[in-house]
């Protein structure tokens, strides 16, 4: 078949096309057929920067598009998707893909350590790329209010890597608050067992080591402060170093405090206070605790009550609720607690959600109504759909940005344990301690921009 030349213009089509979501008006010329570019099977040119580690699931969720270029800073570990992708482009530097391959590419998956989520999204946004990003959506507070800002105002397909919150489990969970199943919610014990703490390393990090070949380590460092390549820092090792990564708060609060952000509509909090264990923040200062409590105040919203959220990582855990009858609780999860009783749930998008004790459950299966919320047809096909015209993702950044918050904040609580932080969400700044204010915003080595 014969592709006709089309020369209406983007905005013009949009103008006229039906059916297209209001919120996302930059449609690729790829997918549309415009300017003689053909669209066989409506595929986005989509390039993907971190393709290793956590990098292949991005790359594989998208690998039903056309894949036009893989940028990873270390060639190692880029291996398997060049293989899978052999006519794709590769790059180790994300600056150099888009200046020379922006008019090729449509959307562009992130996938790095944390502290270089941010500089690859804004230079996809800036760019009109819609982007999916791995969760934590940024690394200071700073940050995510641009992204979220900039990809608002140029209307760009977005989508945080929180799979969980297109899972089946998310959306009974919200239909089981929402029905009133446990009355109004008071507080929320969310919890992760997983310890990234790197107290004791942190004097075996000063002697440098030789940077692996293929290993670009001033591109891997970006816009963080130089220092000498460690094998403790990379490969993978990353999270615990508040220089690189945001601990476990950073890294699992989009997964476990997701299901309650929605269903409950939290918004920011009021204010922030953490309790450290094993820790002195003047002394481990480039690193997280080993454990933490860190408590959250949500105000009320319409008919909800002030909510109290208490996040538990590390060494530490919530006791387990008498409703469990001698019951462990799972290793990552939280206990949602309301006036007429608790829920149960675990990790990614309230996985095996459910009341307790289990009578409780199997009554409220009885009366069960039948979902109102859309299923998902997937993460990445969610974010895809969305890229091609259709309605949003369901954690585009306008919602993954302020659930991101909610571990950010809990970093700079924690620099200042014991100490109560009040927090303006409106204004974005502590009122009442403004040593914590220095922390909203990192800067940048020389070289680098958001």
């Amino acid at each position: 078949m014969k592709h006709s030349h089309v020369k209406l213009s983007r905005r013009s089509f949009l103008r006229c096309a039906s059916g297209l979501a209001a919120s996302v008006s930059i449609v690729p010329g790829a997918v549309l057929g415009l300017n003689g570019a053909p669209s066989p099977n409506n595929k986005l040119n989509v390039a993907c920067i971190g393709v290793g580690g956590r990098g292949a699931a991005s790359v594989g969720g998208v690998g039903g598009e056309n894949i036009v270029a893989l940028c990873d800073v270390d060639r190692r570990r880029a291996n398997d998707a060049k293989a899978k992708h052999p006519n794709a482009k590769f790059y180790q530097d994300f600056r150099r893909m888009f200046d020379e391959m922006e008019k090729q590419i449509d959307a562009v998956t992130v996938a790095t350590p944390d502290h270089t989520h941010a500089v690859a999204a804004m230079a996809a946004i800036k760019r009109n790329k819609h982007v999916y990003s791995e969760k934590p959506l940024a690394h200071c507070l700073h940050e995510t209010h641009a992204l979220v800002t900039e990809a608002r105002q140029r209307r760009i397909a977005t989508q945080l890597g929180n799979q969980g919150h297109s899972s089946d489990s998310i959306r009974r969970f919200c239909e089981m608050i929402w029905s009133g199943a446990i009355g109004k919610v008071q507080e929320v014990h969310a919890f992760c067992g997983s310890q990234y703490s790197k107290v004791r390393e942190l004097d075996s990090v000063r002697q440098p080591m030789q940077v692996p070949e293929g290993l670009d380590w001033d591109l891997w460092i970006g816009p963080a402060q130089f220092r000498p390549y460690h094998s403790a820092y990379h490969p993978g090792k990353w999270r615990g170093w508040l220089a690189f990564g945001t601990g476990v708060i950073g890294d699992w609060v989009c997964h476990v405090v997701d299901p309650v952000f929605w269903a409950l509509d939290l918004g920011a909090p009021i204010s922030i206070q953490a309790q450290v264990f094993d820790y002195d923040p003047k002394l481990h200062a480039e690193t997280c605790p080993p454990g933490t409590i860190i408590t959250y105040q949500f105000p009320p919203k319409g008919e909800r009550p002030p909510v109290k959220l208490v996040w538990y990582d590390g060494t530490q855990r919530p006791p387990p609720p008498p409703e469990l009858q001698g019951e462990k609780l799972p290793s990552i999860g939280a206990i949602v607690v309301g006036e007429q009783g608790k829920i149960l749930y675990g990790s990614h998008g309230a996985g095996s959600c459910r009341l307790i004790p289990d009578e409780k459950m199997v009554k409220y299966r009885q009366t069960e109504k039948p979902p109102r919320i859309e299923k998902s047809p997937g993460h990445f096909q969610e974010w895809l759909r969305a890229c091609k015209g259709g309605k949003p993702a369901g954690s585009n950044f306008d919602y993954g940005g302020p659930l991101t918050d909610i571990a950010l904040l809990g970093i700079i609580a924690f620099r200042f344990p014991g100490q109560k932080l009040e927090w303006d969400g409106s204004n974005r700044q502590f009122t009442n301690f403004a040593e914590a204010n220095k922390y909203i915003k990192t800067d940048y080595r020389k070289g680098w921009t958001l």
